[in-house]
């Protein structure tokens, strides 16, 4: 996996500047506990920290080719690369069939002479999840690459002379040259549930979209897409489209289970994760070897279930069912309120998202999980994606979420009280101008929506939702299992989202998606001689969350300082009768999962402008 960071200045020599190198690549040893390094050249400095998952002994970085540069004793390239090329070994048999040499089993070395070997289009035969920062001394070019889903992070940071960069937004804020502010756009980024790509709520910093690359050279920086979804007829039948999904996976899974280190599967019980886990199992039989499953639970939880509209039954028994129909050996890791409340794991989860993104409990939640796991392995897989490619969101069928002029999720979320304005005052919401924002997202994602001709309206709205849902809705998904996995240096692989899978099946007509009726018929077709039928036929649940009205009490005394103190930076955009509102509805039960949510992520937004020292400019009604 790894975490990678550096600097491009043309207009000062930054081999004097590597205690501030160092500095920045110290804040990603998390990313990478196994090893770290620096290189520094006079107009380019890379960091590196290391998880070693391939080539343990080797694969150092930041890499250097073995073919000198324009310069003596330089290298003609060097890279810093962070996560996993699931087609590296036949890559590095094209390679050497073309002449090249390799003194590693590593993919990073891979990804080095490809580019030697192709130039900037070496990206188009890449296939992983990859953050990818690549300085060629005689171009004097840097070449900033992130995979086409964005799985793996990446940031950027343009300054005067150049750029900062970096796996998480903390190795840039590491250097003197960032400063770490927000106006009313990064507050309306922090407000709304969606990922915009190549926006951060950090003033003046930028994210990699997924499937670009960006050049940085004396001429400026240049931003360059590789790869989009792509609208094309689907012409097999049903039985050829079952069949296509399942070849798919059979070939993905297996390639992502490629490691030196110990791999586990993520195991809920519901149909995605199941499916990854049943092939994962599969896979490891064939040598011999049973698979190690992990799912999270709560005390008490599966005793006292109450169902509700998104979590209609409880994981526990399903994950145990699977695992004993795959033959893996399965731990369920139990949690309860305490630590769910512990306030240095929160603190962790912030510092590990450095954003103010955040899923209630689930992040938390999340995290532990992971942290649990990586006493066992190293790697876990994970269904995460599968909704999204598949369809299986409510938004996808709902008449009032087919019909909104605005993102599905945030109408869906507003009618159970995940909206802004039920806790910020009116005036600050509309001086930001929040809802001609979102608006302005939402017709620049679907101006972006590739069409078919002759699709009816039903069929074109159906892309639409698809579209959106897998570069707007996925994308934070993706920052949260990316985020709380590493903050544990876990490595979390995604089977999901290998691009071949989601091109295919982004075509496939709605009507075949639910052929039976059911959410992801499709995919449910596919896995069916893999899983018992109560999995097969299991409704979706959401991923866990505690059931515990005194887990709210204690949300509400956040939101409560917030909105109270006079020091705190939300204080005065909180209306204080709407959390009083609040706080008196979990004196008699416990709030929606919506509002749960909401709160949260206000706590969560006050939290980061305080943690961060965040400079406030040109908000209404702050006190800058």
């Amino acid at each position: 996996m790894c975490g990678i960071t550096g600097w491009v200045d043309f207009t000062r020599d930054l081999t004097h500047e590597a205690p501030a190198v160092e500095a920045m690549t110290r804040t990603l040893i998390a990313r990478g506990p196994d090893a770290g390094g620096t290189w520094l050249d006079t107009h380019a400095a890379l960091g590196h920290r290391r998880l070693a998952i391939i080539d343990l002994e080797h694969g150092t970085q930041p890499m250097r080719t073995t073919e000198p540069g324009p310069r003596d004793g330089l290298p003609r390239a060097v890279i810093s690369y962070g996560g996993e090329i699931y087609n590296f070994r036949e890559l590095r048999e094209e390679l050497v069939l073309l002449g090249h040499r390799f003194t590693t089993r590593s993919d990073t070395e891979v990804a080095l002479r490809a580019y030697l070997q192709w130039g900037a289009e070496f990206v188009q035969r890449l296939n992983g999840m990859y953050a990818i920062a690549l300085w060629d001394t005689a171009r004097e070019e840097l070449l900033l690459v992130r995979d086409r889903l964005g799985v793996k992070p990446l940031f950027y940071h343009p300054t005067s002379g150049g750029v900062l960069f970096g796996s998480e937004p903390k190795a840039i804020l590491a250097n003197p040259l960032a400063q770490a502010a927000a106006g009313a756009e990064e507050l309306c980024d922090a407000l709304l549930f969606l990922r915009t790509p190549g926006r951060v709520p950090f003033r003046g910093m930028h994210e990699v979209k997924p499937g670009h690359l960006v050049r940085i050279g004396r001429d400026g920086i240049r931003e360059e897409r590789y790869w989009a979804l792509e609208s094309r007829p689907h012409t097999d039948d049903l039985r050829t489209t079952i069949a296509t999904v399942r070849d798919l996976l059979d070939d993905i899974v297996p390639r992502q289970m490629v490691a030196d280190v110990p791999l586990v599967s993520l195991l809920s019980g519901g149909l995605d994760s199941s499916t990854v886990t049943a092939l994962a199992a599969r896979t490891r039989a064939a040598s011999g070897a049973q698979l190690s499953t992990f799912s999270v639970d709560f005390t008490g939880h599966t005793e006292n279930f109450q169902a509700d509209a998104i979590r209609p039954t409880p994981d526990g028994p399903y994950a145990l069912e699977v695992a004993r129909h795959v033959g893996s050996d399965h731990h369920a890791i139990v949690l309860d309120r305490a630590r769910l409340l512990d306030p240095a794991v929160r603190r962790t989860v912030l510092g590990a998202w450095d954003l103010p993104f955040n899923f209630a409990d689930l992040d938390v939640s999340l995290y532990l999980l992971f942290a649990a796991v990586r006493e066992h392995a190293t790697v876990a897989l994970s269904g995460e994606g599968a909704d999204e490619v598949f369809g299986g969101y409510l938004w996808f069928s709902d008449p009032g979420a087919r019909s909104a002029e605005t993102f599905p999720w945030l109408k869906l979320g507003a009618h159970r009280g995940l909206d802004p304005r039920n806790l910020f005052h009116p005036w600050f919401v509309d001086g930001i101008d929040l809802a001609e924002y979102q608006a302005d997202l939402y017709r620049t994602a679907l101006a972006e929506v590739p069409h078919l001709e002759g699709e009816d309206a039903e069929a074109r709205r159906t892309r639409e939702l698809g579209y959106i849902t897998l570069t707007r809705w996925l994308p934070i998904l993706l920052d949260k299992k990316d985020r709380m996995g590493m903050a544990s240096s876990l490595e979390g692989r995604v089977p999901f989202c290998d691009h071949r899978l989601v091109e295919y099946v982004f075509n496939v007509p709605w009507e075949m998606k639910t052929f039976s009726g059911e959410e992801k018929a499709l995919l449910r077709a596919a896995a069916a001689d893999l899983l018992p039928e109560s999995v097969l036929r299991r409704k979706k649940a959401a991923y866990p969350s505690i059931q515990d009205p005194a887990y709210d009490r204690a949300l509400i005394t956040g939101l409560a300082t917030a909105a109270g103190e006079g020091g705190a930076p939300l204080s005065p955009f909180l209306d204080g009768d709407a959390v009083r509102r609040l706080t008196a509805r979990t004196s008699t039960g416990s709030l929606s999962e919506f509002e749960r949510i909401l709160v949260e992520s206000t706590v969560r937004l006050d939290d980061w402008l305080r943690t961060y020292e965040i400079e406030l400019t040109d908000v209404k009604g702050s006190v800058c």
